[in-house]
């Protein structure tokens, strides 16, 4: 069993910045993957980053170059700095980590940027 609790979200304005925050906790296992998905009202959910446990990371293209992934071994904790916000960055972030396989995800928190 693997719980993760996000924290972070909030409401700024466009050109702004927020950093989430994900914590596991659990059967999490030295070798995963974790990162964020983000679904905005009426989208289907889509990935925005991932780290592996080794620091290997990837990016949607939107993200890329705004956004910046890292990852806290010893505490298991991954953290989403996110820059020069965007009104289309609006969306739930869900954080989730890939064990073995398994997905496992967080309860999610908003993130909204007003224009």
């Amino acid at each position: 069993q693997v719980q993760l609790v996000e924290s972070g979200g909030g409401l700024v304005q466009t050109g702004g910045s927020l950093r989430l925050s994900c914590a596991a906790s659990g059967s999490t296992s030295v070798i995963n993957v974790m990162g964020w998905y983000r679904q905005a009202p009426g989208k289907q959910r889509e990935l925005v980053a991932g780290i592996s446990s080794g620091g290997s990371t990837n990016y949607a293209g939107s993200a890329k170059g705004r956004f910046t992934i890292c990852r806290d071994n010893a505490n298991n904790t991954i953290y989403l700095q996110m820059n020069s916000l965007k009104p289309e960055d609006t969306a739930v972030y869900y954080c989730y980590i890939n064990r073995y396989g398994l997905l496992y995800w967080g309860q999610g928190t908003q993130v909204t940027v007003s224009s």
